[in-house]
Parts: C-alpha cells; sequence; structure tokens
C-alpha cells in the first residue's frame, strides 16, 4: 500500500483514495431498458427508463460513458447548500462543516464524467474550491498549535483527503515529541544489550585458597 514503507508519503495516493470513492451511492436516470446486475457488492436494478435507481459511483460513471443514463447530482452539490457551507467554514475558524467523507473525490468525477448533468457547474465547481481552501487553511493553522504537551489531536468532519495529508504528519511530529520528552522509553537500538547483569548479593566471600 502506498506510504507505508516511506513515513514522508500519504497512506494512500489520490488515485486509491478515488478509487475508494467510487464505492459510494449515488442515483442515476436510465434511458435504456436493463435487467438487474447481481455483483459481490451488491445486487442493483433493474433499470427501467427514466426510472430513478440508486447505484455505486462506478458503476454510475460506466453507464454514463456509455450514454445509458444521466447521473442526478447528490444534494449537497448544489449552489444554494455549498455556499451556505462556505459561509459557515469561514465564519467558524476552529470548526469543520459536516460534509460527504469523499466530497472531493465525488464532484472531481462528477465535474468530469457528468458536467452535463449538474446544473449552474462552474459554479459548484467554483464553491468547491473556495470550501477545499478554507479548509485547508484551518488544517494548517490547527497543526501550527502542536506543541510537545500535545498527546492527542481531535479534528472531527475532515474528509477523506484531508485525513490523508494530516496523519503522516501528525504521526511524525507526535512521535518526536514523544521521544525528546521521554527519552529513557524510547532508547537506542541494541543499548539494552549493553548491559551487564549485576550480580546477586550473597553476603561477604570467604577466600578459600590454601595458604
Amino acid at each position: 500500500m502506498a506510504g507505508q514503507s516511506d513515513p514522508h508519503l500519504p497512506m494512500f495516493t489520490a488515485p486509491e483514495v478515488e478509487f475508494l470513492a467510487e464505492d459510494e451511492i449515488v442515483e442515476i436516470i436510465p434511458n435504456v431498458r436493463m435487467g438487474a446486475l447481481h455483483m459481490i457488492c451488491g445486487d442493483f436494478g433493474p433499470f427501467l427508463p427514466q426510472i430513478a435507481v440508486k447505484v455505486p459511483l462506478w458503476l454510475a460513471v460506466a453507464m454514463k460513458k456509455r450514454g445509458k443514463c444521466a447521473i442526478r447530482p447528490p444534494g449537497w452539490l448544489s449552489v444554494d447548500n455549498l455556499t451556505q457551507v462556505l459561509e459557515a467554514e469561514r465564519e467558524s475558524p476552529r470548526e469543520f462543516q459536516a460534509l460527504p467523507f469523499h466530497y472531493v473525490e465525488i464532484s472531481r468525477l462528477l465535474f468530469d464524467h457528468a458536467r452535463d448533468d449538474i446544473p449552474d457547474i462552474y459554479m459548484v465547481r467554483s464553491l468547491i474550491e473556495d470550501i477545499k481552501g478554507v479548509r485547508f487553511h484551518k488544517v494548517e493553522t490547527g497543526l501550527e498549535t502542536i506543541s510537545g504537551r500535545t498527546h492527542a489531536v481531535k479534528l472531527k468532519n475532515l474528509s477523506a483527503m484531508e485525513v490523508n495529508i494530516v496523519r503522516p504528519f501528525l504521526v511524525r511530529t507526535l512521535q518526536a515529541f514523544y521521544k525528546h520528552d521521554s527519552p529513557q522509553i524510547v532508547q537506542p537500538q541494541g543499548s539494552l544489550n549493553s548491559k551487564r547483569p549485576q550480580a546477586a548479593d550473597r553476603g561477604p566471600r570467604r577466600d578459600l585458597r590454601p595458604r
């Protein structure tokens, strides 16, 4: 898995986070008649023209590419809702507004493959970018407050991408503080082997050599 062997890299790459986001459920409006699809992740359909059905995002994108459906944008991906979220983010410098965990990846996939299904797409895209910028600024500001007395960090309502970026930095920082504050606990490798066990005190020794 990306990043597990190198602590300086995020735990996942951007394509891997997007892959996980593709399991999110969205609504589509089919324009063809199809039977139900039986998959490991569940059963979906049957698909009837002009009747909404819920499917994973990856399936919605695949059908959209083949011209077999329109994707109904989720309710949070609207100008009115995103405007309210952006205002709330700006008014609350220490709090993150509740958004879908994969809001960045979902919006990007819809912008790339279903732009004709999103009303006011240019405004929606601009609002998403503004929200991302405000939230990243909060993350950076919060990280600056970490000190040697920090034992835990609570960041509520972070998205998948934000968590992926912050996690490696937090782990390395807290480990460094812990090592600095508790050097007797974190000992260099081999230091334990260099110490010889002391013999038990069995009282004064007698000289048994012949005189």
